[in-house]
């Protein structure tokens, strides 16, 4: 086990304190969310890099949203789109 010491404004460490996050366990979760995110968005960027150096052009905006209503309304369905 590590130990690992801080320093925060006081006010911060209060609220933090207060909202139960300075425990042992919260802290992990908290780590531990934050290196899922790290690490999602460092798969993202990788994913993002490979598409460039493939010349594949990028999508707009609108077929961004497209395609998440697509996946929302299969969601919703239960159904795959292409049945």
């Amino acid at each position: 086990m590590t130990r690992i010491q801080i320093e925060l404004p006081d006010a911060t460490a209060q609220a933090a304190r207060d909202a139960g996050l300075l425990t042992p366990e919260a802290l992990s979760r908290l780590f531990n969310e934050a290196l899922r995110r790290k690490e999602a968005a460092d798969a993202l960027l990788s994913i993002a890099d490979r598409v460039a150096a493939a010349g594949i052009t990028p999508m707009s905006m609108e077929e961004i949203n497209a395609e998440v209503k697509a996946a929302r309304a299969e969601l919703r369905s239960g159904l795959p789109s292409d049945i």
